[in-house]
């Protein structure tokens, strides 16, 4: 009986504990103040250790990361970099996940959990990273019918939603052929061919002697089933080999950084006040607003966001571009400077440099093309013309 009546209380007194913290999740909703885990991208300030969040503000520790991470994906050209390859190049780096940041900034010790495409996808294209004060996936809406904003915005609403399309899931007839690579090889990836049956070259053999070389004949292709003998070349030569091809081919050009411009976001904006109206409008519906000082509320701030939608439809609109800005490198220093193999296959892919390797005995052993002869970031004239 004593057991019992202690396991009672404990369970009224745990039940008590869970309303007050719903009740306290609750008034902090409505007074628009931060409450549970912060956003990534974002760090909560307390006057003391032991305080509630007095205010939030941008991390610059993670809001760097992700940003660097939202540009890469923007301005990617090639489709090889994806929320999950950033997640592979991330991890490598050794970039503290959201979860071990988080432990970092509160003393606790991280447990080195990977990075991962979808969490990715989900802080670029949440409405968190616009500084909304968020529940169940869901911006607050405040009493003037707009969402409640608890810091700055991360990026603005036009490049979240180009976000949002560039990290979609593709439709299985727009995806692109091949997978983006997440080795850390030179040529890992669909950049080097089998010149005998037009296979993409694999790395073979274990970690003493690893090649470059094709094995569709071995695992019974039937387009590689003549292809005997098939080419194959020791990693180091074959990467030395491009990248001297590389570096006197474009060594000696200018680097330009590009840049997107959400351009003026006017238009994001209008559709955002839209939908404000729209909600106000459904509410309407609903039956609220009937009350006569709410009635009156709701005729001023509807007729508010009509004048302001109206304003921003007068001014001129800028559509969103990718710039080009000068780094002051040349594509020599930008490929010396690179921390790994990885990084370098990038530039290979901007310049969609082709290898096909051949057999032994062929009369020429490696050739190599690049569909690009020289990009628009290479030349100086065209960047002026970018800028202007």
């Amino acid at each position: 009986m004593r057991l019992s009546t202690e396991s009672f209380g404990a369970q009224m007194e745990l039940r008590a504990i869970q309303k007050r913290n719903r009740d306290e999740t609750t008034r902090a909703r409505q007074a628009g103040q931060p409450k549970q885990m912060n956003a990534y991208g974002y760090r909560f300030v307390r006057l003391f250790p032991t305080a509630k969040a007095d205010h939030v503000e941008i991390d610059p520790v993670a809001a760097g990361i992700i940003r660097r991470v939202a540009e890469r994906i923007l301005t990617d050209e090639t489709g090889t970099i994806t929320a999950y390859t950033e997640a592979t190049r991330l991890t490598r780096a050794a970039v503290p996940s959201p979860r071990d940041h988080r432990a970092i900034m509160y003393g606790r010790e991280p447990k080195g959990t990977p990075w991962t495409g979808p969490a990715i996808r989900n802080i670029l294209t949440s409405e968190s990273s616009l500084g909304y004060l968020m529940h169940q996936g869901r911006p607050v809406i405040g009493k003037d019918g707009h969402p409640v904003s608890l810091a700055p915005q991360l990026w603005d609403r036009a490049t979240r939603d180009q976000l949002i399309t560039v990290t979609a899931p593709r439709k299985a007839s727009k995806r692109p052929r091949t997978r983006a690579p997440k080795g850390t090889r030179l040529l890992s990836g669909h950049s080097a061919d089998c010149g005998s049956c037009a296979r993409p070259l694999k790395i073979l053999g274990n970690s003493n002697s690893s090649r470059y070389g094709c094995n569709g004949r071995v695992l019974g292709v039937l387009a590689s089933q003549d292809c005997k003998p098939a080419p194959s070349m020791q990693i180091s030569i074959l990467d030395a080999f491009v990248t001297d091809w590389f570096l006197a081919r474009y060594g000696t050009g200018q680097v330009f950084r590009r840049e997107y411009d959400p351009g003026t976001g006017y238009a994001a904006r209008i559709k955002e006040l839209e939908a404000d109206r729209k909600r106000l409008r459904d509410d309407r519906a609903a039956g609220l607003y009937e009350a006569e000082d709410d009635t009156a509320w709701y005729c001023t701030e509807y007729a508010r966001m009509g004048r302001e939608i109206a304003e921003l439809r007068e001014l001129p609109e800028r559509p969103a571009a990718m710039r080009m800005m000068p780094t002051g490198q040349t594509i020599a220093d930008r490929w010396h400077a690179a921390k790994d193999d990885a990084e370098r296959r990038e530039m290979l892919n901007e310049y969609a440099v082709k290898i096909t390797l051949y057999p032994k005995g062929a009369a020429e052993r490696i050739t190599i093309s690049a569909a690009v002869s020289l990009l628009p970031t290479t030349t100086q004239a065209q960047a002026d013309t970018q800028a202007a």
